[in-house]
């Protein structure tokens, strides 16, 4: 039995293994794609140490990969049947606990064993990592703030691992609307290590929710060298900084960081990177833009994965994908799967998946598939009732607010004005910098029959996206 540099025992792990385990830390922190060789070594190094195989367990199910997650259970299922329990320690059954639930697709007992972790040994990096990126793919944003947040004073602040950990924290205040605050923690988090992504990411966040595009593009721009290749966050990244630029009206650019790094003919069939695509292309279908040749790349992509019922806020983008495609058939199709799926008897891991299906991806599906149908009415009853539950399936605000996009949409070209009205004012109160918020204002305006207002809010579309991105 080894100690990490936490203070940590592993059972059945040696010393050029312990070093393995250091290094997938630090890879997991950074997003590096090599974290899968170095979780392979681990297990070649330790097979019969618990947590080289809880480690590959989280890896199984942070992907949100259907077949990875079924891989990663058998492998771990194998581990288990011949584990003698009585040698690991207390911590380390705690985390196979944890993962083997989340493994078994219950989400909440995963979440709540790793918040016991923490409190216990709220230096386990491990355990922080992975109920960060748990509660980021439940909608838990006040577990997102607090469970980081909660362990931070048992850090010390000259220790490598403290600022990846900010960067942690500073998207859970992101996601709770601490904005000014999530920005500083980010900074300070890169101030520490510039090359920590998910603390660039937590940074633009913060710029993306208050509609300062323009110093996002800046402050993305200034860390290119940092996040813009080789990391495993560096399609979403892009993703981000193509928000802000789209956020300019500048369409041609945007379609060049798509065709660039969001999506081309290298990227692979990864659902992280192709919910980005479906995200960014379904913007530009609301605003009326048809991307057919670059719908049908990513349509087939998502039918080349034909994922049966694994996460819910894939299937949204997969029928984001086939709607924006034409395949309304294809949507029907995936629709039709999963409702078959929650009618029948439960069968393997999934009750996490069945609520979040059942409450709001089963919902969002339909609307998206409606509002394809032109039926716009159809999509704003469906999608009326979840707008203020959309957490539940997962994701960040800025990724949920192409839903909230499509129901403002929908809302218009149904003649529904008075509900339009409505979400409009929510929406440019919240974020008073948004051109798309103006822009809609004065459709709205011009479908009430007041040019006065129309023109008004037009004006103020264009003052703001006339900021513009820097060029770069």
């Amino acid at each position: 039995m080894t100690v990490d540099r936490h203070g940590h025992a592993l059972t059945d792990t040696g010393p050029d293994a312990l070093d393995l385990y250091e290094r997938a830390l630090d890879d997991l922190l950074f997003f590096r794609p090599r974290i899968e060789a170095t979780a392979r070594a681990l297990l070649t190094a330790a097979p019969r140490a618990p947590m080289a195989h809880a480690l590959a367990a989280y890896l199984g199910v942070l992907g949100t990969e259907e077949k990875g997650a079924a891989a990663a259970r058998d492998a771990f299922t194998a581990f288990r049947a011949a584990l003698d329990v009585d040698r690991a320690t207390a911590r380390e059954r705690m985390h196979l606990a944890a993962a083997g639930a989340w493994l078994d697709g219950d989400y909440g007992t995963a979440g709540r064993l790793l918040g016991e972790i923490a409190v216990a040994h709220p230096r386990d990096l491990l355990a922080l990592f992975a109920g960060h990126h748990h509660d980021f793919l439940t909608g838990d944003a006040l577990r997102l703030r607090d469970r980081v947040g909660g362990a931070l004073d048992a850090w010390d602040e000259d220790d490598p691992h403290y600022g990846p950990l900010l960067g942690m924290y500073a998207f859970g205040l992101e996601e709770n609307g601490h904005y000014e605050h999530a920005e500083q923690t980010g900074l300070a988090a890169l101030e520490r290590r510039p090359r920590d992504v998910w603390g660039i990411h937590a940074v633009a966040h913060t710029y993306e929710m208050r509609g300062r595009f323009t110093d996002g593009a800046r402050f993305l721009a200034a860390r290119t060298d940092a996040w813009s290749d080789g990391t495993l966050l560096t399609v979403h990244n892009w993703w981000h900084h193509a928000l802000f630029v789209l956020e300019a009206g500048d369409t041609g650019r945007v379609l060049d960081i798509y065709d660039a790094a969001v999506h081309h003919a290298d990227s692979a069939d990864v659902a992280m990177e192709l919910i980005d695509a479906a995200a960014l292309l379904w913007r530009l279908y609301l605003d009326g833009d048809d991307q057919g040749d670059r719908w049908a790349a990513v349509a087939d992509a998502w039918e080349r994965r034909d994922d049966g019922p694994h996460y819910a806020f894939n299937d949204a983008h997969a029928v984001m994908a086939y709607v924006g495609a034409g395949r309304l058939d294809r949507a029907e199709r995936l629709v039709r799967d999963r409702e078959r799926w929650l009618a029948a008897a439960p069968v393997g891991p999934s009750p996490t998946n069945r609520a979040m299906t059942a409450d709001v991806g089963l919902p969002v599906c339909r609307a998206l598939l409606a509002y394809g149908r032109g039926d716009f009415a159809g999509a704003t009853d469906l999608l009326l009732p979840v707008r203020h539950r959309l957490h539940v399936f997962g994701g960040s605000h800025a990724q949920r607010d192409a839903v909230q996009r499509t129901l403002v949409e929908a809302a218009l070209r149904a003649g529904r004005h008075d509900l339009a009205g409505t979400l409009l004012s929510e929406r440019s109160r919240l974020r008073p910098v948004c051109p798309y918020n103006w822009s809609a204002k004065a459709r709205l305006a011009e479908r009430l029959g007041a040019p006065e207002r129309a023109a008004a809010a037009r004006e103020r579309a264009a003052a703001q996206a006339a900021g513009g991105v820097p060029a770069g």
